[in-house]
């Protein structure tokens, strides 16, 4: 009896401790602005697209294997072209930002951005935004219904960068 209670004591030990470690993947908030990487085409040969049409649940869900990285947690600040962000835009990403760090709910930022604009987004964030924990900016090049979408494996890398302790007090980081 005590060697049965000890083995079923010992196998919930390890069930817990898996548990622990399964549960202890990083936090990342997605935050989404528009651009190409939410951009859609009427043909998936098509060059001209409309920027910022596509949804970040759509974005999420076409990137395989990106909730083995981390807890995520998604915010659509706007779904613009970057050619119309604004510096009111600016001051609500780093509200966001800075509310979602001084609470303790991300360990990591992953904002996705058009490219016309993203230096100056992550210049802005680089100046104002006063915590240690990774913001990574990405785009893409291809908008998400092109052949060669090159947005889910910008957003993989992204979330890996934002997930890795490494990164820490880095500043803001651009993946493209």
């Amino acid at each position: 009896m005590k060697r049965t209670c000890l083995i079923l004591l010992t196998a919930l030990m390890i069930i817990s401790r898996a548990t622990l470690f399964a549960e202890s993947k990083p936090r990342i908030a997605i935050l989404a602005t528009g651009g190409t990487i939410a951009g859609a085409a009427s043909a998936a040969t098509q060059a001209s697209y409309i920027p910022g049409v596509i949804s970040l649940e759509q974005i999420i869900s076409s990137v395989p294997d990106l909730t083995k990285l981390a807890h995520l947690n998604g915010i659509q600040v706007c779904n613009i072209s970057s050619q119309n962000i604004t510096p009111q835009i600016w001051l609500r990403l780093y509200r966001i930002s800075d509310s979602l760090f001084s609470n303790n709910i991300a360990d990591g930022i992953v904002i996705t951005h058009g490219t016309d604009t993203m230096e100056e987004t992550a210049y802005f964030l680089n100046l104002t935004v006063r915590h240690k924990r990774p913001i990574v900016l990405t785009g893409s090049m291809r908008p998400s219904t092109s052949l060669s979408a090159d947005g889910p494996f910008n957003l993989y890398n992204a979330v890996a960068l934002a997930s890795s302790p490494a990164s820490a007090g880095k500043g803001v980081m651009v993946v493209m």
